[in-house]
């Protein structure tokens, strides 16, 4: 098969592991007998420098035209220290989450045997945890309008806003996703103060009718964040709005025990979007430690959820659980002396595919 994939390295360690995920991917191209076309693209940071703008219309058509998108991180210290800064990186990841139609962003936690001693929660807590975080990703309070400051300057507004359609086709997907698992929907919202909340359980209450054998339970949000601490394993499938799912899935991230382990996948209307839930770690950029594994993952996510092809996915996971297994991971995962290198783990996971 000849996959057409759009190539967003973007800010910070972006490109360093972005090169180890395409280094995976040739290796799975090699040995399922898969060819690639890339293209490539400026986005964040690195656009704003090159383009002014932090996503670019040749960047769009590029991913408009392509089978799916593997996309580094977005993310500048230099923008971040500026709180008028006028353009921003972060721009250029809600206007490409926007424009490609991605409303969904999936991401799977689940804890890796070999590294449960990494996490900062007790092993009785966390064995076992394998659940899925739907993510509203195009309405909500990042997007809602109106938005801005006074003209004195001295208040600032945001509103959020959602409509029953955009509700509904998240939702339909965490019921279908719940029937595929363990027949289990969480819906986290805030409907005791908010009238969006409120109107996401009307929705899912008038769906459920439709999905008997999912049993739905509703969860505010601060009940939430409590028991994926508390009792992680819990959980099976989550779908909650943008702001909510923003913070949740970072908090769940902490339960694997490192935000270098964790992929996702944005899906939506035109081309899909696999990337690393990390973001650009600066400090790290072009020192050669940074976590690839999260970045693999996506690829592997890549070839599941965009073309199909589970044996794909697989042999990228069973590659990545071996080299943590063995020990060859980067200094984020190791308390000993002995770690490997952004490109080392890069090159055993893909040495692993080969043979």
């Amino acid at each position: 098969m000849k996959l057409k994939i759009a190539i967003l390295p973007g800010d910070g360690i972006g490109p360093e592991i972005i090169k180890q995920a395409l280094k995976v991917m040739e290796a799975i191209g090699n040995r399922f007998g898969h060819t690639f076309d890339y293209s490539f693209g400026l986005v964040g940071a690195a656009a704003i420098t090159t383009k002014g703008d932090p996503y670019p219309e040749e960047t769009h058509r590029m991913c408009m035209e392509a089978d799916a998108i593997l996309f580094g991180a977005i993310g500048d210290p230099r923008f971040d220290n500026d709180p008028k800064a006028k353009i921003r990186p972060e721009q250029g990841l809600l206007k490409m989450r926007k424009e490609l139609g991605l409303y969904a962003n999936i991401r799977p936690v689940a804890t890796f045997p070999s590294l449960i001693h990494r996490s900062p929660l007790r092993q009785e807590l966390i064995e076992g945890v394998d659940f899925l975080c739907i993510r509203e990703l195009t309405g909500g309070i990042y997007f809602g309008r109106p938005q801005g400051r006074s003209e004195d300057g001295q208040t600032a507004f945001d509103s959020c806003v959602y409509n029953r359609e955009e509700i509904r086709r998240i939702c339909k997907l965490g019921f279908e996703y719940a029937h595929k698992r363990r027949q289990q929907l969480t819906v986290v919202d805030k409907a005791n103060v908010l009238a969006t909340s409120r109107l996401w359980r009307e929705t899912v209450q008038e769906m459920s009718v439709d999905w008997p054998e999912v049993k739905v339970e509703y969860m505010f949000v601060d009940n939430a964040a409590m028991q994926l601490i508390q009792h992680p394993p819990h959980f099976d499938v989550i779908v909650t709005e943008n702001m909510f799912g923003d913070i949740l899935t970072d908090e769940a991230s902490v339960i694997t025990g490192s935000l270098g382990l964790l992929p996702s996948a944005s899906i939506g209307i035109h081309t899909s979007l696999f990337e690393p839930i990390h973001g650009s770690y600066p400090q790290a950029a072009g020192k050669n430690i940074a976590n690839p594994v999260a970045t693999i993952l996506s690829a592997a996510m890549l070839f599941e959820y965009a073309f199909g092809l589970q044996a794909e996915g697989t042999a990228i996971r069973e590659a990545v659980a071996l080299s943590l297994q063995k020990g060859i991971i980067t200094e984020d995962l190791t308390e000993h002396n002995q770690t490997y290198t952004t490109e080392e783990v890069g090159d055993y996971i893909a040495q692993v595919i080969y043979a």
